[in-house]
């Protein structure tokens, strides 16, 4: 079995832990996908998309005065305090707490923004947005002080200004009606966490080698990982999210369906960079019919309260299951077997559903707790599937990734380095590009 079951978001010090103390009898048999800086790198993708989910998830919720609105800014309350022991393995419970306070408040700020423009108090609004410029000033200075300068604090301010400016974005669009803008700029968003995530991961590994056993996380299997749970991640947060948007009849819920739909072409190009074309359209037709539509059809049947319809849905969710797990089989030549990869879609569907179901049944905490766990176990898929890529093609993962040459900024840094500001320079021409990230490393054209 490839891929991890430690499903439960144990939200701590252990995520980051367990990487720091592997032996080196563990070091002869790691995956070059469960390196001890790959799995830096995973948990923070994991922590920091997680929070751009759940903040733009809670500002929509607060804004429509959800009965959910509460559970969704508590939910983005806990990504940070979880973390600060994370934070604290790395700096100090020093460190942890400052980094709590800057990061917890600027949530505060965040909530808000959207009470001052539900109110139309235009003078709230502008001090709200005042307090959330302030906070990426000193969350940079907070990076470029904790590591030691590997981050320099204009450049780690550059790139959260980016941040900021997508959640702002995605929420003004939402409120003006605007839904493409809306769930564009939320996609882009997403993946852009993933990109902060790699360069921060590089500047801590850089900071503290010892701790990471001389491995780096910006390798061909690492990149490879993170773009996975990247796609796999995104589909869990719009799945759920369609589902809820489409029960309340929501005007943005054809928007949502359209961001889905971006992202199973996403997929589908993936598939097809690894398997070739035929694999893509295979994927496609087993993703959508008993996948996607599905989900729908269940949507409806509890709206309708037709239990013999839930039952047919659920049905058609288990032949999914088993038809995808076939599927990844046949793909990696049995390096995921097909009984444990069905077992792992229907651990996924249970939590899409749940999540859905405990919102309809008014358990907003409930719901809540099943999404934070659901989104956490799209990192073990990303992991497991990444890990049987690799496995099954060694000889294009033997070196790590390609960097391009810094650009002549003055910030010194090492030659394997990336910096925040770097990352700014590659953002400014690049949005949701996986479907290039494989284009050039295509293993498999005709498989």
């Amino acid at each position: 079995m490839k891929i991890k079951k430690a499903l439960i978001p144990v939200l701590g010090a252990s995520l980051i832990a367990p990487s720091f103390v592997q032996g080196a009898q563990a070091q002869e048999s790691m995956s070059q996908v469960t390196t001890p800086a790959v799995e830096l790198r995973g948990t923070l993708d994991h922590l920091l998309s997680e929070h751009f989910a759940l903040a733009v998830l809670s500002m929509q919720k607060q804004y429509d005065g959800d009965d959910g609105a509460e559970a969704a800014q508590e939910a983005l309350m806990q990504n940070a305090a979880d973390m600060k022991p994370a934070i604290a393995s790395l700096y100090g419970d020093e460190g942890a707490e400052e980094f709590d306070r800057i990061f917890s408040g600027h949530n505060e700020y965040t909530a808000d923004y959207v009470q001052a423009v539900k109110d139309g108090d235009t003078e709230a609004q502008e001090e709200a947005s005042k307090m959330i410029d302030e906070f990426y000033v000193e969350f940079g200075e907070f990076l470029e002080g904790a590591t030691e300068g590997a981050l320099p604090s204009d450049a780690a301010i550059e790139v959260l200004d980016i941040h900021e400016q997508q959640v702002e974005d995605a929420f003004n669009a939402y409120v003006e009606g605007d839904y493409e803008t809306a769930y564009m700029t939320y996609r882009e968003g997403l993946s852009h966490m993933f990109d902060i995530s790699a360069a921060l991961s590089n500047a801590i590994v850089e900071q503290n080698p010892e701790m990471f056993e001389g491995t780096t996380p910006l390798t061909d299997a690492g990149n490879l990982r993170s773009d996975l749970s990247n796609l796999v991640a995104e589909h869990f947060a719009l799945a759920t999210l369609s589902m809820s948007k489409e029960f309340k009849d929501s005007e943005d819920f054809d928007f949502v369906s359209w961001a889905e739909d971006e992202n199973t072409a996403d997929l589908k190009a993936t598939i097809a960079s690894v398997y070739g074309d035929e694999g893509g359209e295979q994927f496609e037709q087993i993703w959508q019919g008993n996948h996607i539509l599905a989900q729908s059809e269940y949507v409806n049947a509890v709206k309708n309260e037709d239990d013999e319809a839930k039952e047919a849905a659920k049905n058609k969710l288990s032949t999914f299951a088993d038809e995808f797990g076939t599927f990844l089989d046949a793909a990696t030549e049995g390096i995921l077997p097909a009984a444990d990869a069905t077992e792992l879609v229907n651990m996924h569907e249970d939590q899409v559903f749940t999540t859905f179901d405990r919102y309809t049944e008014g358990d907003y905490a409930g719901s809540f707790e099943t999404f934070r766990e659901g989104y956490a176990f799209t990192f073990d898929i990303g992991s497991g599937l990444a890990g049987a890529i690799v496995e099954q093609n060694p000889d294009l993962f033997e070196e790590e990734a390609a960097m391009p040459e810094m650009p002549q900024t003055g910030m010194g840094g090492s030659q394997q380095g990336i910096s925040l500001q770097w990352m700014a320079w590659i953002l400014a021409g690049a949005t949701v590009a996986f479907t290039g990230y494989f284009g050039v490393r295509k293993f498999r054209t005709n498989a």
